[in-house]
């Protein structure tokens, strides 16, 4: 055997067995995170992909990576590289290996192995390290909580399960892994990235999501080429164009739960969702709390399959009065998104018929004005433009509108009756510079008074 063979075989970046673990599975052990008085005052994390050398700004933050795994990739496989620019933060999370529920048994175990030597490594070269917790079903309860000292500071994510707030079984399958956790590790503290549940106990650091990203840090700055390469798989030749970003409009968290972000089911604290469900053959009608009637013929396998809007969504121009959307299914989550309007500009309007025949009415839903439509969260905004959504609300007594299918079918945001107002974007997130008055709606957008919303 030569000598270069013989460095290969039992070189640490193989065997990974400098940190001898415990248990079965001999995961190993990140040491008790010891806290430094201040560490959780106003705390803010920052993004794995958002760090390096020259920043001098967010070294107070803590670094997560909450990210999709294909950005911090090489924390594993070359787990010298960030050593120098970690060091210089606050503290560091350990590595989010994804979890999802679709994952082989085998992947999950893995990911918990990484997540675990990552962050033995780095506090081994004197970096302060909180391990993140993360699970998929109960199976994986034998191993996915190995590695963590009891009474460690621990770090978690509601992201999956509350920005899908409407999918009831990812916030099951969240709280069930939470509560054994609690039990297991009795954590000390609870680093909670994105809102927490109430019925989450413990005493939990609350992150706001929101002002953790690149938007709310003194400096913009993108991954180039040169960057994105170091992400890819395999170190492949920068294309002109990032394979994946066309998939990077949605918020980059992630992490455990369904893959796809677990099946949509009305919520019950949306009523305005009940319109999408209902008796096959009925025409349901909808009241918006500003007074225009959606009418929702429900299909043979009871979800609905066309609305007609008898309103123009305060742009007369983009509307005719009534107009149609179409509605379809085949979303990977099973959510409702409503398709662009079908306009009837010459008055040919056709009659409004459920697949049957006839004009057989169904529930009457009256929505009430208490905040239901509200966006909840900057992502609950992002998810209703990506699903072609129709909004009208009020700021500091002005009207406003945002359509998803508006100019050049890109999301247009506008004040009411005002064309000229109008901003054509893209992205959601460049609709939420739009300014509303003197304010940003970015800043604005979970306060502002919604009077309809389609999805």
């Amino acid at each position: 055997m030569t000598e270069e063979n013989y460095n290969y075989r039992t070189s640490q970046t193989l065997l990974r067995n400098q940190f001898p673990g415990y248990g079965k599975w001999k995961i190993p052990v990140i040491p008790r995170f010891e806290p430094h008085s201040g560490d959780f005052d106003d705390l803010l994390l920052i993004g794995f992909d958002k760090t390096h050398l020259e920043d001098q700004n967010h070294l107070n933050r803590m670094v997560h990576f909450f990210l999709y795994d294909y950005r911090f990739e090489r924390v594993w496989k070359n787990p010298d590289s960030d050593i120098e620019k970690l060091s210089r933060y606050r503290a560091v999370l350990s590595p989010d290996f994804s979890m999802y529920l679709e994952m082989a048994p085998v992947m999950q175990l893995y990911n918990v192995f990484r997540n675990r030597w990552c962050g033995a490594y780095w506090a081994s070269k004197g970096i302060r390290v909180v391990p993140t917790v993360n699970w998929g079903d109960e199976s994986t309860f034998d191993f996915c909580f190995e590695g963590i000292e009891q009474g460690s500071v621990v770090a978690v994510s509601t992201y999956m399960a509350s920005e899908h707030g409407n999918r009831c079984d990812q916030k099951e399958w969240f709280m069930a892994g939470y509560n054994e956790m609690l039990r297991r590790i009795e954590p000390e503290k609870i680093i909670c990235y994105n809102m927490p549940f109430s019925e989450m106990q413990g005493d939990i650091v609350p992150v706001d999501y929101e002002r953790c990203s690149w938007k709310y840090m003194s400096y913009e700055r993108s991954n180039g080429p040169e960057d994105l390469d170091t992400f890819k798989i395999g170190r492949q030749t920068p294309l002109a164009r990032d394979t994946i970003s066309s998939f990077l409009d949605v918020p980059l968290a992630k992490g455990g739960g369904s893959a796809y972000g677990g099946r949509w089911r009305p919520n019950p604290n949306k009523p305005a969702d009940q319109r999408y469900v209902g008796v096959p053959g009925e025409i349901k009608t909808t009241v918006m709390p500003n007074g225009d009637v959606f009418q929702t013929k429900i299909g043979p396998d009871g979800k609905a399959v066309m609305e007609r809007h008898h309103s123009v969504h305060n742009r007369p121009d983009k509307h005719s009065n009534p107009h149609d959307h179409e509605i379809w299914w085949d979303t990977p989550d099973g959510h409702p998104e409503p398709q662009p309007p079908i306009n009837y500009w010459d008055g040919a309007l056709p009659e409004f018929k459920h697949y049957l025949g006839g004009t057989q009415m169904g529930q009457i839903l009256y929505i009430p004005n208490n905040g239901s439509l509200n966006f909840s969260t900057i992502s609950d905004f992002k998810e209703c433009m990506r699903w072609g959504g129709e909004v009208e609300f009020i700021w500091k007594g002005v009207h406003y509108g945002v359509i998803r299918y508006g100019t050049n079918h890109k999301i247009t945001i506008y004040q009411a009756n005002c064309p000229e107002s109008e901003k054509v974007c893209d992205t959601a997130d460049d609709a939420l510079e739009y300014m509303v008055g003197s304010d940003r709606l970015r800043d604005v957008i979970t306060q502002v008074t919604v009077t309809e919303r389609t999805i």
